[in-house]
């Protein structure tokens, strides 16, 4: 006789995990393509109408457009700025280096409506900066370059440092070496820094929200549509679109952050 199955609690708290976490996003792209402009069961229709009037709308687009200009900077500059972090946190034996990783880290745990706050008091009433996609940026690569830094302290500290001081033995300049040896091995985490800030920057809400000036980014944009019902069945569709570019993204990342060398010369033998 076979013996019975037995019931992997922790398999069940997973599968709940998932559907909890997962099931309420996963509606989107379901009532985003509803012939309704009401959220309810049972579906009305199949239709893709909403998905064109997303397309179609000069304020939408606009939105976008600024969510763009502020995000793809954001990723380019907080990937620049942790990569130079990271690299002084791992090769380098600075004084009290706990105590500096503690303090880069801080943004991931002060509550971002305290940013935002803190970051419009400090760029109006210290330096006088009128609010714009700029200071949206700003208040973004606050936050997203300890994302970088930590993805890329992770990678820095996954392959052997001895190829580093191979190149500097045989010549090869400090700049050099960073270009020919650090950089490569260093460029998937790269990608998966850019990827992720830029998701990042794309999503955020409340601190943008503290610092927009005229020009509304995307999540702005969505919150202000929600007072209309109407609008309703084109902020779905918005949403399915970013759920599905975020969801690649992250995804995407992981991939990168992963794909490399062997992390240790320990794997050679």
């Amino acid at each position: 006789m076979r013996p019975h199955a037995t019931v992997n609690p922790l398999m069940i708290y997973a599968v709940f995990f998932v559907v909890l976490l997962y099931g309420p996003v996963l509606l989107l792209p379901a009532f985003s393509v509803n012939d309704n402009i009401y959220i309810a069961f049972p579906f009305k229709g199949f239709t893709t109408k909403w998905y064109y009037e997303m397309a179609t709308s000069r304020p939408l687009m606009n939105a976008l457009v600024s969510s763009l200009k502020v995000g793809i900077p954001v990723a380019i500059i907080s990937t620049v700025l942790g990569l130079l972090g990271a690299k002084a946190l791992t090769r380098y034996r600075l004084p009290g280096r706990q105590v500096v990783m503690g303090l880069l880290m801080i943004p991931l745990v002060i509550p971002f409506i305290v940013l935002g706050v803190g970051n419009l008091v400090v760029l109006r009433k210290v330096f006088d900066f009128d609010l714009s996609l700029w200071t949206i940026g700003a208040g973004h690569v606050l936050i997203c370059t300890p994302f970088s830094i930590l993805v890329l302290m992770s990678r820095l500290e996954g392959f052997d440092k001895s190829l580093e001081e191979a190149s500097l033995d045989l010549g090869e300049g400090a700049w050099g070496t960073f270009w020919r040896v650090t950089f490569p091995l260093a460029l998937p985490g790269i990608v998966s820094s850019l990827l992720l800030s830029f998701t990042e920057s794309l999503d955020e809400y409340v601190i943008a929200s503290f610092l927009s000036g005229n020009d509304a980014t995307l999540p702005i944009f969505i919150w202000s549509q929600l007072r209309f019902p109407q609008k309703l069945p084109d902020v779905l569709a918005l949403g399915s679109c970013i759920f599905v570019i975020s969801f690649i993204a992250v995804i995407v990342s992981e991939l990168a952050r992963k794909r490399g060398v062997p992390s240790t010369v320990g794997a050679m033998g």
